[in-house]
């Protein structure tokens, strides 16, 4: 099942898949975590992962705070 994911979590909007790719592996180069290749995951520490999906989650709050504040955000800005 390599580059499949077994989630039963669906995005809302599905044409967001291709910017959460890339802020996933935004994220990932800047905590120095390297993302396999071929998509499986098995091999990376829960740690790493969780660190990844954490600091994606803030980045999505803190853009949704700003956007609901008025202010205007960039897709990945901190």
């Amino acid at each position: 099942m390599a580059g499949q994911s077994r989630s039963s979590n669906s995005l809302v909007v599905p044409q967001a898949t291709a910017a959460l790719d890339q802020m996933k592996y935004e994220v990932a180069q800047e905590l120095g975590i390297q993302i396999p290749q071929d998509g499986y995951y098995g091999y990376m520490t829960s740690r790493d992962t969780g660190s990844i999906g954490g600091s994606i989650t803030r980045r999505l709050v803190q853009i949704a705070e700003q956007q609901l504040a008025g202010g205007s955000a960039s897709r990945f800005s901190r």
